[in-house]
């Protein structure tokens, strides 16, 4: 009789363990669905029409044509008069710059006078202006003497403090004495810098792993400096680190599974940010035929960043007005050579440089209207971009499996790709954040 009580308890210990467990267990996600009249995949070539986006959760559980069944109680999102595409990716802005706009202090009294409580409530608005226009990724390449804020931006758009987009912080960046601003103040002053300055291997390792430590994502190395043109009107530029110092820095950022994107314009710098293994070339203003064959062998990626060279030039007969010129020109005969070479093209902007208030999207037009097709533009801000970023098949992209990024314009951006300038439409991580298509 003993016994039995005995195991008549166990049962009941099992039985109430077991159901402990079962309502422990979550329940499963509410599912959403997207009609899509025109959908933009990020990967094909070809739209598709009336398309259903499942999405549960942050991801997309599956798409598939309208004729499918929708599960009764889920929630459907209308965009059947609607471009349907994956979220966007800017894999080039600065959060921390406000266009150097004189309104704002320029360049020198952003660093010099705006507290960092400021400088991270204007980094805020930035991150939700990307967000906004359908950027639900950017890859942020330095703080510009902010230290480690864009990982604490990150950070507070993670915990859902604020809104923003996924963010690839590059924190401070890395230079060269003489290889960055703050400049031409008197020579007994200690100025701080917008980057950190490095000399020698030893130096830039070292900077690249206290980078890394206060969690980085990418590394950012300026690889030239200041540009000018010579008595032939050609396009100079100084450049920075030497290989060796480009390597111990690459070679860090490699052994922590992470990459370096190389800020370099044209010239000796940009051989050396080649030389010394380099992820991504940054502007790459100038590159050379046999430079882009390294590019292409090394798989090197290139972000050129067209539209800031195109605005604020100084005046034609002076140095700056010539140095600015001859930037525009050669970048445009870059551009179409890297189209014709296929390289490894992604969409990024320098926004911060670009003032926060400008479209984003602008971008695409001078993209285009440099030979780029519209449907290769797109997928420079899309699953080339992810593919960079290691995040093939997770972002850029509307497949099953991926997260649930997905952004709306009501015209065709294959036949004018200045509607991705006006996005009425954006959810991020299967939140609906903008929806001004609402039927």
């Amino acid at each position: 009789m003993r016994l039995s009580l005995s195991c008549f308890a166990l049962a009941l210990t099992l039985c109430a363990v077991s159901a402990r467990g079962q309502s422990a267990s979550p329940a499963p996600a509410p599912l959403t669905v997207i009609r899509a009249g025109t959908l933009l995949d990020g990967v094909s070539e070809a739209p598709r029409k009336n398309q259903l986006i499942f999405v549960r959760g942050e991801r997309i559980e599956k798409v598939a044509d309208a004729s499918t069944k929708v599960p009764d109680g889920a929630k459907v999102i209308d965009l059947s008069g609607a471009t349907v595409l994956p979220g966007l990716i800017d894999s080039h802005t600065h959060i921390f710059l406000w266009g150097e706009d004189p309104a704002k202090g320029g360049y020198d009294v952003n660093i010099l006078k705006a507290g960092i409580a400021l400088r991270a409530a204007r980094a805020t608005y930035a991150a939700r202006r990307a967000l906004e226009q359908g950027f639900t990724t950017i890859r942020d390449v330095e703080t510009e003497g902010a230290g480690y804020g864009d990982i604490e931006i990150k950070q507070a758009i993670e915990e859902g403090t604020i809104p923003g987009p996924r963010i690839f912080g590059a924190t401070r960046a890395i230079s060269t004495t003489g290889g960055y601003n703050l400049e031409g103040y008197a020579p007994e002053l200690e100025v701080p810098k917008g980057a950190q300055l490095v000399d020698g291997p030893v130096e830039a390792r070292k900077a690249a792993r206290q980078q890394l430590e206060h969690g980085a994502d990418w590394l950012k190395v300026y690889m030239t400096h200041r540009s000018w043109v010579d008595k032939e009107g050609k396009l100079i530029s100084q450049p920075t680190l030497t290989v060796e110092e480009l390597q111990a820095i690459v070679d860090e950022a490699h052994g922590w599974q992470k990459k370096v994107a190389c800020h370099a314009y044209n010239g000796i710098g940009l051989q050396r940010a080649l030389d010394g293994g380099c992820d991504s070339i940054e502007h790459g203003l100038e590159i050379t035929d046999k430079q882009m064959a390294q590019m292409q062998r090394q798989g090197t990626w290139y972000c050129p960043t067209l539209s800031p060279y195109y605005d604020d030039w100084a005046p034609a007969d002076t140095p700056a007005g010539k140095r600015d010129r001859a930037r525009a020109a050669v970048h445009e005969i870059t551009f179409k050579k890297a189209l014709q070479a296929h390289l490894k093209i992604v969409f990024g902007t320098d926004m911060g440089g670009i003032p926060w208030t400008e479209p984003i999207a602008q971008e695409f037009k001078r993209m285009v209207g440099l030979g780029m097709a519209p449907v290769d533009a797109i997928q420079s801000a899309t699953s080339r971009a992810a593919e960079m970023l290691d995040m093939k098949g997770e972002i850029g992209v509307l497949a099953p499996g991926a997260y649930a990024e997905v952004i709306a314009v009501s015209g065709d951006p294959l036949k004018s790709i200045e509607e991705l300038e006006h996005v009425r439409f954006v959810m991020h991580n299967g939140a609906v954040f903008k929806n001004e298509l609402a039927k």
